[in-house]
């Protein structure tokens, strides 16, 4: 199957469309999955050492050995995720096909799609008009259902609001989990992405995809323009030609900055362009998580 470009997306109905095309074109581009934990396809057996689950002791081969194993089964269970998606008024942000949110819901739906199919738990919280709609993490084959449903309803509203969601996350999360954020990171609270990533410090796993649209990379105004505000009242006309180096100086300083924060905390960025081929996306971000754990 072919990488999707954005356009070719867009042309699919729905998140749950978009979203299983998605992770279809990423499984094209995987090999068997590195994953070890249980699920119903046993993989082998490996010498019993402390720390090892006791439950999955094989009592016949230590009948036959005199020795303890361990079964090894396909696939990693006790993940639970959470997927975060900024639903603020700036996510709906278009210049090309697809939107900043439909880009957000339509990633989010396609790994809610690989985590239920290796047996995961996976779950969702919607950061919207500083409400939360959560969806509590569960491995069921139904549950993806009700994941994508819950995505294919979100629409943006609202301010971005970084430090309420990492208190919710933190309060909701009593147990270890992965976190992923898609969001355009365009909160004006001072350490608001530090307050997510501040997540790690309770050993959960964070990562981050930063979704952005090519007109906000690259600024292609040139003519006096009125920039109204996604999520207050604010009306800014500038002469759009006059602005643009200084503009793209400090947007290129907010992406340092965010990236050497990621790295600081050990926490996996990805930059996503409304444009890119979101199933070559999603295999980078995969890619290098399975690199760096090697």
């Amino acid at each position: 199957m072919p990488l999707l470009d954005a356009a070719t997306i867009a042309k699919l109905a729905g998140v749950k469309v978009r979203a299983r095309a998605v992770m279809e074109g990423v499984l094209s581009g995987l090999h068997k999955s590195p994953h070890q934990g249980q699920s119903v396809e046993f993989s082998e057996h490996k010498e019993y050492a402390p720390g090892d689950e006791l439950r999955h002791l094989d009592w016949k081969a230590y009948a036959k050995f005199d020795r303890f194993y361990v079964k090894r089964f396909e696939h990693e269970t006790d993940l639970r995720a959470v997927l975060v998606v900024d639903a603020s008024g700036s996510m709906g942000y278009r210049s090309a096909a697809l939107s900043k949110l439909e880009v957000a819901t339509t990633l989010a739906g396609a790994l809610s799609y690989l985590l239920v199919r290796q047996q995961d738990a996976a779950g969702l919280s919607v950061l919207s008009g500083g409400r939360f709609a959560d969806v509590p993490p569960r491995a069921a084959a139904g549950h993806l259902m009700t994941l994508l449903s819950t995505l294919e309803a979100v629409v943006p509203a609202g301010p971005t609001n970084l430090p309420a969601a990492a208190d919710h996350l933190a309060e909701g999360l009593p147990r270890r989990a992965m976190v992923v954020l898609f969001s355009d990171l365009f909160d004006e609270t001072p350490d608001a992405l530090r307050r997510i990533l501040q997540l790690r410090s309770r050993k959960h796993d964070v990562a981050v995809f930063q979704i952005l649209d090519p007109a906000e990379l690259e600024f292609p105004f040139d003519d006096p323009t009125l920039f109204l505000s996604m999520e207050d009242e604010r009306r800014l006309e500038v002469n759009a030609r006059e602005i643009r180096e200084s503009y793209l100086e400090e947007l290129g300083a907010f992406l340092a900055q965010t990236r050497a924060l990621c790295a600081e905390m050990d926490v996996d960025y990805q930059l996503v362009r409304t444009d890119d081929s979101l199933d070559a996306a999603l295999l980078q971000f995969l890619a290098k998580r399975q690199g760096r754990r090697r």
